[in-house]
């Protein structure tokens, strides 16, 4: 069976128009501009889709995503995770490896690669993360994975990752000149780590053993964002690997990025949103790392977006129960769910005229495509899978109800969006339509060789 959606808005390249597309089994067999063609498309074994002027985008690719299994699925898991996703229009994640055990082997990677095909709703592809104290065969297996379909290797050059940390330059250099051999590409975690343990041991001695969250960018503050980050584009240019710095936070950072060139950047969905001025009302459902800053600092990652500076928009999409997010900035864990509504807040900030429909297309699925290599994703063309997304103008407030995550909650509850994603395809198939998920439906691994 051929499915025609017309009468839809394409959004894709940089252009918007009027027009249809044909799916035939899995691909995108044509992309019509002019409606008054339709005719000779149409046939009994087509069943045609009304989109009644919704917006038509390429499925959303979130590359950075911790879907938490295995290990921690008391929280979230591969299945409830990926519906979550679909229900918010993205059709493809690419999950870290800080998990339990973390995936820090091949053998590792082909375990979750395992879960993925069993229980991933949508499309999905697993990082490697280098092991410290780094072992030679384990830099082999590192290289090895660039032939089986490991995107790139998540290096944890801050926060409190256990052995995944790696903060000792000579280490960080041998992963880097690796990574440069083999042409891997290496997405970065930058934050100072003994930055970071000074300024909370100096804000237990001012604000007692837990420190309020509002706390929380003054320990991991902005100064600890940018050694860690100019460290990273250091290395990067010593040794000409690919680096994609994940969830740049500041302004300061952005004087470190140029175009053009072997060294991006990410920003993630919630320090778009929010500032430092929203953690007396959000508490630590606001609590991330890197932590969320200043409105100066959130003002200019969204010029930097709207410009091009910054190539992606993830989610870190990091789901964690409520009752684990108690405390202060010591105690309440770090992780914002967000995947179910990263694209209708996207549409929010083309809507304030933060950045325009054709960046935001280019950012969340045109830039993620072309820089982890993804093949046939993340266009509108002919013969590239059909995974698609279509999302009409509605204003609805965000109840508990809704949320598909399995922690049950958002930092976006009781907000009014101007946005609903109203169907998802998948790889051809119809996945989500009008909040019904077809749960049996699966998604495929992102690179083929697996």
């Amino acid at each position: 069976m051929k499915t025609l959606i017309h009468n839809a808005v394409i959004v894709n390249e940089g252009q918007r128009f009027r027009g249809a597309v044909l799916i035939e089994e899995d691909r995108i067999a044509d992309i019509i501009r002019d409606e008054g063609s339709i005719n000779p498309h149409l046939s009994s074994d087509i069943r045609c889709v009304d989109a009644d002027g919704a917006l038509l985008l390429p499925g959303i690719i979130d590359t950075h995503v911790h879907f938490r299994e295995p290990g921690m699925t008391h929280k979230a898991d591969i299945a409830h995770e990926s519906r979550a996703a679909l229900a918010g229009g993205v059709t493809s994640v690419m999950d870290m490896p800080n998990v339990n055990p973390p995936t820090l082997s091949l053998e590792r990677w082909y375990e979750r690669m395992d879960l993925g095909k069993r229980e991933s709703r949508n499309n999905y592809a697993y990082y490697i993360a280098p092991a410290q104290p780094l072992q030679e065969e384990d830099i082999l297996a590192l290289a090895k994975g660039k032939e089986t379909g490991v995107p790139a290797l998540k290096v944890f050059m801050g926060s409190s990752t256990g052995n995944m940390l790696i903060d000792n330059r000579e280490t960080l250099l041998r992963v880097f000149r690796t990574a440069a051999e083999y042409d891997i590409p290496i997405v970065t975690h930058c934050e100072d780590t003994p930055r970071i343990n000074q300024r909370m041991a100096e804000a237990r001695q001012r604000w007692g053993d837990d420190p309020d969250v509002s706390h929380h960018p003054w320990i991991r503050d902005a100064e600890a964002c940018y050694r860690s980050s100019a460290l990273a584009v250091e290395l990067a240019k010593e040794t000409g690997a690919r680096l994609h710095i994940a969830h740049i936070t500041t302004e300061r950072e952005l004087e470190l990025l140029e175009k053009e060139s072997r060294i991006t950047a990410e920003v993630c969905i919630p320090h778009l949103l929010f500032c430092d001025e929203d953690y007396p009302k959000l508490g630590t459902r606001l609590k991330c790392n890197p932590a969320v800053k200043t409105r100066s600092d959130r003002d200019a990652l969204r010029r930097a977006l709207a410009n091009g500076r910054l190539l992606t928009v993830t989610t870190d999409h990091a789901p964690h129960l409520l009752s684990e997010k108690e405390g202060g900035c010591a105690r309440a864990a770090s992780g914002i769910p967000m995947v179910q509504f990263s694209l209708v807040a996207m549409l929010g900030l083309v809507d304030e005229g933060v950045l325009t429909t054709e960046r935001m297309v280019d950012a969340m699925c045109h830039q993620p495509a072309r820089l982890f290599q993804i093949s046939d994703r993340g266009f509108l063309r002919r013969g590239y899978k059909a995974d698609i997304v279509l999302v009409k103008p509605e204003k609805w407030t965000l109840t508990k109800s809704e949320i598909l995550s399995k922690c049950g909650w958002s930092p976006l509850e009781g907000h009014t969006f101007s946005w609903r994603v109203q169907q998802t395809y998948l790889n051809g198939h119809l996945a989500y339509d009008h909040g019904r998920i077809d749960d049996t439906i699966r998604g495929e691994s992102l690179f083929a060789q697996y």
